[in-house]
């Protein structure tokens, strides 16, 4: 990642670093978080929720308007500029009176094409940054169509954060990061800014380097990560903020890499790997098909015999032994798992269609 100005912070360097509470809580409490964290870094911008939208009632809900004319103040203490999230127009236009200039649309927002365009249409005329966080479902499309609705509303300093999705399994991540699909964002959307959020997909303090890390060697634009005070104080999420300190320390810790390199040498030898690389995913495609054929005359004969498709007891002996093999070459196991498990979803796909056509053939 070589550093040059952003499109969406022209005066300053990127990697872009925005950070703050999660929460504004008190006057007291976000001039003291913007205060600690300038003595250790230089912030393109100072976050802290206004509005915060929890999963159940009864919890801290945010501070409300009042609060963001004391995450202005303290910015501007600092020399930075405010972000906050907007989840409705009556949020968009409170934030405009008193003239902030950046926003986020949060995961639960950006889900819902709704309250997308209800943002947007405010917004019309602003000129204004913008960023649209993932929905909570892993959903590109509908991460893409959120950016777009706001694009159409004239947003032309826009940028996407990536914080992680929500899916039923059990996983060291609050929300899964699922690298793959800002990674499909990026294909489908060049020179998109992506801005990585390490706090919501951690949810805890020790993985935040780890996330950081990795959103930097792919690339990303920078981090959005909560930094707070007093972190075991805090009301609300307290347990994936760091103090400001800590932040100095972590961030000092990562390594940021270059896009690109200007070494001959270098080069010709990435070339050659990847030479290597596409005739090795071109064997693997080839073994694919060649699978497949034989996976149709399996659905063929259990159709001629009138066999289930589903088999457990071979599919378990799938599991065990492939999963075997995996660990004796070193694979890690859970790649393994969910390639086996990918394979046989399209095992069981193409002999139900086998099936139907037998269905389909007594009904003509």
């Amino acid at each position: 990642m070589s550093a040059e100005t952003s499109p969406l912070f022209p005066d300053l360097e990127s990697p872009i670093l925005i950070t703050g509470p999660c929460s504004v809580e008190s006057e007291e409490q976000i001039h003291r978080a913007a205060k600690e964290i300038s003595e250790g870094q230089k912030i393109h911008a100072l976050r802290g929720g206004i509005w915060k939208p929890r999963t159940r009632p009864n919890g801290f809900e945010g501070i409300g308007e009042q609060g963001l004319l004391w995450l202005k103040e303290a910015a501007e203490s600092i020399g930075t500029v405010p972000i906050t999230e907007v989840a409705n127009a009556q949020h968009v236009e409170a934030a405009l009176k008193l003239d902030y200039k950046h926003l986020w649309i949060g995961a639960r927002t950006s889900a819902n094409p709704f309250s997308v365009q209800e943002i947007a249409d405010a917004l019309k005329g602003s000129g204004i940054t913008v960023l649209v966080k993932n929905p909570v479902n892993p959903d590109v499309k509908l991460w893409i169509g959120a950016l777009e609705r706001i694009q159409g509303a004239g947003i032309e300093k826009l940028g996407a954060v990536h914080r992680g999705f929500s899916v039923y399994r059990d996983s060291v991540y609050r929300n899964l990061p699922m690298w793959e699909i800002p990674i499909s964002l990026m294909s489908e959307w060049p020179g998109l800014p992506i801005i990585c959020d390490p706090s919501h997909i951690a949810g805890n303090r020790e993985m935040l380097a780890f996330v950081s890390q990795k959103a930097y060697d792919l690339n990303m634009s920078g981090l959005m990560i909560e930094s707070h005070p007093d972190p075991d104080a805090a009301l609300s999420d307290p347990q994936q903020q760091l103090k400001p300190s800590k932040l100095t320390e972590m961030l000092v810790s990562l390594s940021i890499r270059k896009a690109h390199s200007d070494d001959f040498e270098f080069d010709n030898k990435l070339e050659e790997l990847r030479n290597i690389i596409d005739d090795i995913d071109g064997e693997i495609i080839r073994k694919f098909a060649h699978r497949m054929s034989v996976i149709e005359k399996i659905g063929e004969y259990k159709k001629e015999n009138d066999v289930t498709i589903l088999q457990l007891d071979r599919w378990k002996e799938i599991l065990k032994s492939r999963s075997k093999l995996g660990n004796d070459l070193l694979l890690d196991e859970q790649f393994v798992h969910q390639f086996l498990e990918l394979l046989h979803q399209f095992s069981i796909q193409k002999q139900t269609e086998i099936m139907n056509e037998k269905k389909a053939q007594k009904k003509s």
